[in-house]
């Protein structure tokens, strides 16, 4: 298994902290079932990103824009960069308990894998799949470079909103439609209206388009328009694309800087105008009034121009999805460039076949949908970048080649094998070629799709891959990564000729505590390190400080951390983190996550420290373990604490195979807390106390301890781990180094400890407990221990609770527990309650408590419950969930009240008994 590579420019956050937790446990639990494992460790070089931060530095420090340096010198930046400041995702890894094989740390730049890009890319272009053409890209001017679909973010607009993109002198607004006139050449008065976003591609107008059904325009089938701004005539066309019921019909076509457009426009042979540049500023075919400008600010200008020129229909609010770049912020742009593109149709259908077959099974399988949806509408993928760091594109263009207008490109694994390529599709020697290398890096996407592979060794190394991911691959399921998912499937898939893994977990997004998506902008992004160290209010916002943010969402991220953490965020531990990380159900919604219950999982390893603290005490220095297989001479309660163990065991082996961790989660935590802590432990003690001391309790002591430590180690590694070490070894076995390869509990070796039946009678002494402790509680009880009767009617039933007796007042908190027979009167001044229609329990009062003193509180007491009972009752009739809350409460109320009656009674007899004073 390979962990996702994270960007090497990047912090992990708590949702990575699940994908590490999720990934871990299960490398751990199949290293304990005597598994060989492999996790492999890595980083992406993030190319876009890492570029961004190296120059910033750049310039704050040296003054200095990267065009100023040489490629080679920037490059040699970026490296130092990368040595000293590309740990931290390790260190957090480590902070995690990440049991990655950290000798085969791999990084996307290295040689391994520079070697395998490559590569890819060749095979891929003597495949036919990798083409260079001149197409529309999704085009980031604050970055000058191309950006992938995954990159591009929508952000849905009511209306008019006002948005200052990076580099614009000013506020802009978007969300509107901007209706502009196109004249009918030759009948001044006849127009056609067009409705636009994007009144700044108005230059690059070459044709308006109708549905060549619509009634409205039929008449003016053939008609040339003019242009509303330079006055050139354009075609009006017909095109079946068109949707006549939006807007007025017309659409403008704009083939340059749209995809639907240049559709259009290859249909129809139109000549694109290309408008708008790389670095977001007119160029020359649009005149010099505008050439220059922000395309932002010639927006303007142009609406300005249409009202003067009489052109400009109106203006109106217009809901819209605006195109961002996610790393830039910047308006997106649609560029014609030419540039390397992978065709991804006859892969995206293997991939879905390969769903579809029940080949690559994707878990939980709602996700299917969505995967068939994407490789169902998939276009070829533009995988060049105009960057320096990355992967350079493997392509040389043969520089002076006569004849022929258009460029010539070959790709080679090394410039000497590219320049034997060009001999033999040109005809000339080498000696008259000259070869320049594209400047263009590949997109990051292409090489951390690869990650898997070249971590291995491909393609040197190809029959390992066969072996590779015999475990599930485990991912978030959000987009971004659902994306290098499939394309890790199609080129895995399409370069080893083999489906690369058979199944995909994709676990949920974590979320914080009042749902939020977590956003840096928002001061909710929480680095586990945080929750693990703790961390102080201060600290927490100079980390803000120290982040990319403008200084209004630092603002609101600081008030967010204000509020969500007055008192910073206390030390939680490696252990607690993941275990309530894992604890959430991981196959469905959503994972809202507070630190508040990363803290209830701190104390429930409080808890667990002290069991083990108490059962090492116990065991003392002397105690010799048994195999677990020989324990004998067991009590009912030992042997209800093994069956409780026993079923512990099965509940995670089934919740591992399920790949369920929450399962597991719930039963570890059931187990210790409500089995062996609050139950087991406590009834133990008076045993423990005696001499001397019987051995089964102790045996059964270390089993538990051990078990459940074994149980917990995938999870809880760190304290797993400190705990079983300070076990004693069982004598003729030479233990396990580490609880790591110790060998996981296995349910089937424990089957022999089950005893059902037994817990189904320890149920019922355990309702009685419950009640008696209820007793104690109404008549305050809090030091006296009370002897205690049982009367049942049933024989059998007697039965049951007779190997229960000292647990049962133990864990009562009262004295000594015996039966009354059944024919005999219930006595006098003992309090009564009924455990079930067979079986009254009686609890000793007289002398123990004061009437006169206790009779006022249930008196004070009844009369608050009636007064809650009153103003229920008289509230008027509600339906639905409503009602059925309300009468909840109601029957509730009245069994209080009828317990407090039936104490009052108690009281009042004891009264009566009470000897007359002189």
């Amino acid at each position: 298994m390979c962990i996702p590579p994270p960007n090497i420019t990047g912090s992990l956050h708590l949702g990575h902290a699940l994908t590490v937790a999720i990934q871990d446990a299960f490398v751990r639990w199949h290293r304990m079932r005597g598994d060989q494992v492999l996790w492999v460790p890595g980083s992406d070089h993030a190319g876009i990103a890492t570029q961004a931060v190296v120059e910033k530095q750049l310039w704050k420090e040296q003054g200095k824009r990267r065009h100023e340096l040489s490629r080679e010198d920037f490059l040699k930046e970026v490296w130092r960069w990368k040595e000293e400041k590309g740990v931290e995702i390790y260190e957090q890894l480590q902070a995690l308990g990440a049991s990655l094989d950290w000798d085969r740390e791999c990084f996307t730049m290295d040689a391994r894998s520079s070697v395998a890009v490559t590569e890819a890319f060749v095979r891929l272009y003597e495949a036919g799949l990798l083409y260079r053409d001149r197409q529309i890209v999704n085009w980031s001017c604050a970055l000058r470079s191309a950006i992938s679909d995954i990159e591009v973010e929508g952000r849905p607009l009511p209306g008019r909103t006002d948005f200052c993109p990076p580099g614009c002198p000013s506020p802009v607004s978007f969300g509107l439609l901007i209706s502009v006139a196109f004249p009918v050449d030759g009948d001044p008065e006849t127009e056609i209206v067009v409705g636009t976003t994007r009144p700044e591609t108005l230059p690059g107008d070459v044709a308006v388009a109708v549905h060549p059904d619509d009634p409205r325009y039929i008449h003016l089938h053939g008609c040339q328009l003019r242009h509303p701004l330079s006055g050139k005539l354009l075609p009006l066309i017909t095109d079946p694309a068109v949707q006549p019921d939006l807007g007025t019909g017309a659409v403008k076509v704009t083939p340059a800087h749209s995809l639907v457009d240049a559709e259009i426009g290859t249909r129809h042979r139109l000549v694109p105008v290309s408008v708008i540049g790389e670095d977001g500023t007119m160029v020359a075919p649009c005149g010099d009034w505008l050439q220059g400008l922000h395309r932002f600010v010639a927006r303007e200008k142009i609406l300005s121009a249409l009202k003067e020129q009489g052109h400009f229909r109106g203006i109106q609010d217009h809901p819209m999805v605006l195109p961002l770049c996610s790393r830039s912020g910047d308006v997106v742009e649609y560029l014609l460039k030419n540039q390397w593109f992978m065709r991804c149709q006859k892969m995206g259908e293997q991939a879905s076949q390969a769903v579809e077959s029940g080949a690559l099974s994707l878990n939980p399988p709602f996700h299917q949908k969505k995967w068939q949806h994407w490789f169902s509408n998939i276009s070829d993928w533009c995988v060049s970048r105009q960057l320096w760091w990355g992967h350079q594109i493997p392509a040389y263009r043969v520089v002076g080649k006569e004849g022929d207008s258009e460029e010539c490109w070959v790709v080679g694994r090394s410039e000497a094998e590219a320049r034997k390529a060009a001999v033999e599709l040109i005809g000339r020697s080498e000696k008259e070629l000259t070869l320049e290398r594209d400047p263009d890096v590949l997109d990051t996407w292409f090489s951390s799709a690869l990650f898997p592979f070249s971590a291995l060794g491909w393609p040197q190394k190809t029959a390992d891959l066969a072996q590779f991911y015999p475990l599930s691959l485990l991912e978030t399921g959000s987009d971004l990564l659902m994306f290098w998912v499939g394309r890790m499937v199609m080129l895995g898939t399409q370069l080893t000729g083999q489906l690369p893994f058979p199944q995909v977990l994709l676990h949920s997004m974590v979320r914080d505590g009042q749902g939020r998506k977590m956003s840096k902008s928002l001061g909710n992004v929480i680095d586990p390190r945080d929750v693990i160290r703790g961390a102080e209010l201060q600290m927490l916002q100079e980390k803000l400080k120290e982040g990319n943010l403008d200084p209004r969402e630092l603002q609101i991220a600081a008030a967010g951390q204000r509020k969500d953490f007055p008192q910073g965020i206390p030390e939680c531990g490696t252990d607690a983190l993941r275990f309530i990380l894992c604890s959430h159900g991981t196959q469905g919604e959503d994972i809202n996550l507070s630190v508040s219950e990363v803290l209830n999982s701190r104390h429930f390893c409080n808890k667990i420290w002290n069991a083990m603290r108490f059962i090492l005490n116990a065991l003392g220095d002397r105690f010799i373990p048994h195999p677990t297989e020989e324990l004998s001479s067991l009590s009912a309660m030992d042997t209800w604490i093994l069956s409780c163990l026993a079923l512990t065991v099965g509940e995670c082996e089934r919740g591992f195979l399920a790949q369920e961790l929450s399962l597991i989660t719930h039963a570890l935590h059931h187990f210790w807390l409500h089995k062996l802590c609050d139950v087991y432990l406590e009834s133990v003690k008076p045993v423990l106390s005696r001499s001397p001391q019987a051995p089964g309790p102790l045996q059964t002591l270390y089993s538990c301890a051990d078990v459940g430590l074994r149980l917990l180690a995938p999870l809880m590694p760190f304290l797993a781990e400190e705990l079983w070490q300070r076990l004693p070894n069982q004598p003729d076995c030479t233990p396990a180094r580490s609880i790591c390869v110790a060998p996981y509990p296995s349910a089937q070796n424990l089957e022999h400890w089950c005893q059902p039946e037994l817990e189904q009678r320890f149920s019922q002494v355990q309702e009685a407990v419950k009640t008696l402790r209820g007793l104690r509680a109404m008549y305050q009880l809090s030091k006296a221990r009370p002897r205690v009767l049982l009367q049942c009617s049933e024989p059998k039933e007697q039965c049951l609770y007779e190997d229960f007796l000292e647990p049962l007042g133990t864990l009562a908190h009262c004295g000594a527990v015996s039966f009354l027979p059944y024919n005999k009167a219930s006595p006098q001044g003992w309090a009564q309650a009924s455990l079930n229609n067979t079986t009254q329990v009686y609890m000793e009062l007289q002398g123990l408590v004061d009437p006169h003193l206790h009779l006022p509180v249930l008196l004070t007491r009844r009369q608050k419950l009636q007064r809650q009972l009153d103003s229920l009752t008289a509230q008027t009739s509600v339906e639905g969930s409503e009602m059925m809350q309300r009468e909840r409460k109601v029957s509730s109320l009245l069994v209080e009240l009828s317990k407090l009656d039936q104490a009052t009674s108690h009281l009042q007899q004891l009264m009566d008994l009470a000897p007359t004073k002189p």
